[in-house]
């Protein structure tokens, strides 16, 4: 009997490890790749044990050390602040669409679901943050787009409301004198925890990862965050490997490692939120699952 347990065991968490080596591998991977020399990678393709490390292609990159540290430091700025107001604006509209008694619930649903069909397009949108809120070349131009609710995030936080805060905690707090507002910080934020993380984690991988903001509101490279700058760096890199800078160009910059380069820049931009990511995994699966269950 416990031979025939530990098989089926076995066998259970076979699959589980076969599509987690499968998520793992091409991490493993492209992180040897950016530590191959560039001659063998052309030569004999992506190994997972290179016979010749190289750093060139970290090199390379640290030759715009101070810039790479302050592009990490405007996105962590704008990642921080922007997921933290972004939360803030995001559950204040979900709660009151979670609550019965509130009789605009079923208008604010609708218009929130209204932005997940419709959206005013590019230009229009252009328009409005340059010649209205006037964000061109301000940091801005990094948060505020970003600031603008999510409707998938907005109808997630409202499941979560109606499935997993009883409306007796609600009723409790009016009893005991609470207001709207002291029932909102006091009872709804602090049972919240696992929906706050979800949504939280999928905003940080938005500001994280965002370079269109970027490359459309700032000419001002000095404002760059830390994706607009890798990009800048590889199309420069891109430049110099096929010989655009011509004589003018050092021998360094044509000698630029461009396929390591590319792998280095996704290491340097994936790497954090690779580190706190299992920080946040137990608070985001919890509310997922919860958050997507249709009452």
């Amino acid at each position: 009997m416990k031979v025939e347990n530990r098989f089926w065991r076995v066998g259970a968490h076979l699959p589980f490890i076969i599509f987690s080596a499968a998520c793992i591998i091409p991490f493993v991977l492209l992180a040897t790749a950016s530590l191959t020399s560039e001659s063998e990678l052309l030569k004999n393709g992506y190994s997972f044990f290179p016979s010749e490390i190289s750093w060139a292609a970290y090199e390379y990159l640290w030759k715009g050390g101070k810039e790479i540290f302050r592009a990490y430091g405007i996105t962590i700025f704008v990642t921080v602040v922007g997921t933290a107001v972004s939360l803030l604006i995001t559950s204040l509209i979900a709660y009151p669409m979670s609550r019965k008694d509130y009789p605009a619930a079923s208008i604010l649903a609708f218009v929130v679901f209204l932005t997940m069909l419709f959206n005013g397009g590019l230009v229009p949108t252009y328009l409005v943050y340059t010649q209205i809120f006037h964000v061109k070349d301000t940091l801005f131009a990094l948060l505020i787009p970003g600031l603008l609710m999510n409707g998938f995030s907005v109808m997630l936080m409202r499941t979560f409301f109606q499935m997993s805060i009883p409306m007796p905690i609600i009723e409790s707090a009016s009893i005991d004198g609470a207001g709207e507002w002291r029932t909102y910080w006091s009872f709804i934020l602090p049972l919240s925890m696992p929906i706050m993380a979800t949504v939280g984690l999928l905003q940080t991988l938005i500001y994280w990862n965002d370079w269109m903001n970027g490359t459309i509101y700032l000419t001002d490279t000095s404002l760059y965050g830390i994706q607009n700058l890798l990009n800048q760096i590889l199309t420069d890199a891109q430049a110099a490997s096929s010989g655009i800078f011509g004589s003018i160009s050092s021998s360094a910059e044509q000698a630029a490692p461009l396929e390591t380069v590319k792998m280095a820049i996704a290491v340097i931009g994936v790497l954090p939120i690779m580190a706190a990511y299992p920080f946040f995994q137990k608070y985001y699966v919890k509310g997922i699952v919860i958050g997507s269950v249709k009452g």
